[in-house]
């Protein structure tokens, strides 16, 4: 039930966002990141169930190929949400690889560099600049009201979502609060970027804060005892 509500509303923004009311840049950066985004992933945070589900990485697989095939369409709308669908599954089929919460962690620290140097100087500003195309097709767009734009989030930013919370529901730390921080990384990110000016910023660092941020008195053993899960403690899956 509320997934279907949630689906009827996003649906319904995303099909007249252009005709909607027209604000000031705040605004809308304030709607998108307040509103919008967390509607967005709410769908991800219903989903979290499926992570236990063994069929996640071929239809993730599978989703991928849709995706193709509704952007050759000009879906693009539908393109999106099969874009978000995807690399959920993708993202809970990876935390599947990762044995430890130190393991999370240790990516958690790592992929926010990876991240700036893509984004700044390596394949994602390379395509960004010279295949601006490529990159509309690849990302997610966040529809900006009364407005034929939208703010946008590439794949790793959709996956890395998924798999970080996925790794809070695997190894029992504070799920809802990763939620909500993540989501509220995106709209720390993009309220960045418009008062610098910059046309485009990595969103995974903000990601691994707002991880690691809500969960640090918990991750806290990890890291002091050298990226190791806290052998044979209760937050550690059966």
């Amino acid at each position: 039930m509320i997934f279907a509500a949630l689906g009827i509303a996003v649906g319904c923004y995303y099909a007249w966002s252009g005709s909607l009311w027209n604000a000031s840049t705040w605004w809308d950066v304030a709607w998108i990141s307040l509103v919008l985004v967390p509607a967005v992933f709410g769908f991800v945070l219903l989903a979290l169930p499926l992570r236990r589900w063994r069929g996640t990485l071929p239809l993730g697989l599978v989703l991928v190929l849709v995706t193709w095939g509704l952007e050759e369409a000009s879906l693009n709308a539908l393109a999106d949400f099969s874009k978000l669908a995807a690399a959920s599954l993708l993202g809970f089929w990876f935390i599947t690889l990762f044995e430890t919460l130190g393991l999370v962690v240790f990516v958690a620290l790592l992929i926010p560099w990876i991240d700036a140097y893509s984004v700044w100087r390596g394949p994602t500003s390379n395509i960004v600049s010279n295949h601006p195309h490529v990159f509309t097709s690849l990302s997610f767009a966040l529809p900006i009201p009364g407005e034929h734009d939208a703010a946008r989030l590439g794949p790793p930013d959709l996956l890395f979502f998924a798999l970080f919370l996925a790794a809070a529901a695997r190894f029992r730390l504070r799920v809802f609060w990763t939620w909500l921080a993540l989501a509220l990384s995106f709209g720390a990110t993009l309220a960045i970027a418009v008062g610098a000016d910059i046309s485009g910023l990595p969103a995974l660092p903000g990601l691994s804060i707002g991880f690691l941020g809500v969960n640090a008195d918990l991750l806290w053993p990890v890291i002091k005892r050298g990226w190791a899960t806290v052998a044979g403690g209760s937050r550690t899956p059966p």
